[in-house]
C-alpha cells in the first residue's frame, strides 16, 4: 500500500500515524516544504521518502511530487494529512489521483459553513439561525433580523480564527473595516456551552470510536480576557449527542476518517444546536488525550483500519483526561509543587509555541484520573493565581 502523508511534521504527535502506518508494512511517502535536516529522526527512519517542495500551496509542484511518487512506487492508494488546512489539497490530489476519500464534489459541505448548515437541517438537527450575507447594508439588515449580539465568521474557515461577537452597529462598522475579502456568515448568538462528538470510522462508515470534549470557556472568551483554560475528555456520551453525531457522520458521508463535531449545548434548555462539521482529527494533544483516556492506540487503531479494516482496541473510558493551560503570569502553586503532588496523575506538560500560546496557554499539563472530584481538585491547583 502506498499512502502519501501530506505536511507530515506537523503537528508533532501526527508523526505516530507514520509511524504505525509503517508498522503495518504501508510504504508511507511524505510531501511538505520542510527542509529534509529539520524532520525528526523518527520521522526520517519511518517515511519510505520524503518530497521537498518549495510551496506547499503550490499546487503544481504538489502535483509533480504525487506523480514522481507514482511512477516510483505505482498506484497511490490513500493521500491525507489529518488537517484542516490541507483538506482542500488533499481532496484535489485525490480528485486528479482517483484515490479513495473525499474529492472535490464533497469539499463545499466539508468546509463551508452555509452547506453544513443545509445538511444539518436535512437531518432535522437544530441549528443557529443566520445566513452568508452580501454587503454592508444586508449585514445591517441581518443583524436587526437575528437580534444583537451576533457572531460573525469566515464562512470557509478553521476554528475559531477571524471569528467576531458583534453586539451593536458600531461593532459591525468596526468589522467592516478590518474583514478580509472572503464570504461571512452572520449567525444569532447562542448562550450555550460547545461539547463535542468527536470519533474515527471505518472503511464502511461505521464508528468504531467515539468521544467527546468539555470546555470551561468559548474561544472567544478566552482571547478577548486573555485567560486561561481547560478542556477535558468525560467518561461517558451523552445519548443525544450520540444520536445526532451518528446521523451526522452518516450525512456528511465520513469513511476511514477523524471526525470532529461541534455543538452548542443551550444553557437555558440543554438543547443541542449544531456548529460545524470537521472531518479531521481535534486540534492541539487530543489525540493523544484519547490514548490517555481510554488506555489505547488510535495511531494504531487509525493504521489498522487503513490496511485491514478492523478496529482492534477495547474502549472501557477508565479515566477522565484533561488538558490544562498556563500563561506567563504568577501561580499560587509553582510547577514543582504540582509535580510533587499530582505526580501520578500526570501524564504530559507541554511547552506551547507563541503562535498557539493565546487559546492553549504558554504551558500545558494533561492529566488523567478515574474521579471526577480529582479531575476539578487539579485542575483548580493548577489554575488559581495569587492575587
Amino acid at each position: 500500500m502506498n499512502f502519501i502523508f501530506i505536511s507530515p511534521h506537523f503537528p508533532t504527535n501526527f508523526e505516530n500515524f507514520i509511524i504505525r502506518l509503517r508498522e503495518n508494512g504501508v510504504n508511507v511517502l511524505g510531501i511538505a516544504d520542510e527542509q529534509y535536516n529539520n524532520l525528526s529522526d523518527n520521522l526520517k527512519a519511518n517515511l519510505t521518502e520524503y518530497y521537498r517542495v518549495n510551496d506547499l500551496e503550490n499546487y503544481n509542484e504538489v502535483l509533480r511530487a504525487c506523480g514522481y511518487f507514482t511512477h516510483k512506487y505505482g498506484k497511490i492508494d490513500r493521500i491525507e494529512s489529518h488537517n484542516e488546512h490541507w483538506l482542500e489539497l488533499d481532496a484535489k490530489l485525490r480528485t486528479d489521483f482517483n484515490v479513495f476519500g473525499f474529492h472535490n464534489e464533497d469539499i463545499d459541505k466539508i468546509k463551508r459553513k452555509s452547506e453544513m448548515k443545509k445538511v444539518f437541517q436535512e437531518c432535522n438537527i437544530p441549528v443557529a439561525k443566520g445566513r452568508v450575507f452580501t454587503d454592508y447594508e444586508d449585514a445591517v439588515k441581518l443583524a436587526m433580523e437575528l437580534g444583537y449580539p451576533v457572531c460573525i465568521k469566515p464562512d470557509s474557515g478553521v476554528g475559531a480564527n477571524d471569528t467576531h461577537k458583534i453586539h451593536n452597529e458600531n461593532d459591525l462598522k468596526e468589522f467592516y473595516s478590518i474583514k478580509q475579502d472572503v464570504d461571512y456568515i452572520m449567525e444569532e448568538f447562542i448562550d450555550g456551552d460547545i461539547v463535542t462528538y468527536d470519533g474515527l470510522t471505518d472503511q464502511n462508515g461505521n464508528t468504531v470510536f467515539n468521544s467527546t470534549l468539555l470546555y470551561d470557556k468559548a474561544v472567544l472568551e478566552i482571547a478577548e480576557f486573555d485567560t486561561d483554560m481547560y478542556y477535558y475528555i468525560p467518561r461517558e456520551l451523552p445519548e443525544d449527542l450520540i444520536e445526532y453525531g451518528e446521523l451526522c457522520v452518516k450525512a456528511f458521508n465520513v469513511v476511514e476518517r477523524f471526525f470532529h463535531l461541534e455543538f452548542f449545548r443551550e444553557k437555558n434548555t440543554g438543547k443541542l444546536i449544531a456548529l460545524e462539521i470537521n472531518c479531521r482529527p481535534p486540534g492541539g494533544s487530543t489525540t493523544d488525550m484519547f490514548n490517555y483516556a481510554n488506555d489505547i492506540d488510535v495511531y494504531k487503531e487509525y493504521a489498522n483500519i487503513v490496511t485491514h479494516n478492523t478496529f482492534e482496541a477495547k474502549v472501557t473510558r477508565p479515566y477522565y483526561c484533561s488538558y490544562i493551560s498556563r500563561k506567563d503570569r504568577n501561580y499560587v502553586n509553582s510547577v514543582d509543587d504540582i509535580i510533587e503532588k499530582y505526580y501520578d496523575y500526570i501524564v504530559d506538560i507541554q511547552s506551547i509555541p507563541g503562535i498557539f500560546s493565546t487559546i492553549m496557554g504558554n504551558y500545558g499539563f494533561i492529566i488523567r484520573t478515574a474521579e471526577k472530584e480529582k479531575l476539578s481538585e487539579i485542575i483548580e491547583a493548577i489554575s488559581i493565581e495569587r492575587s
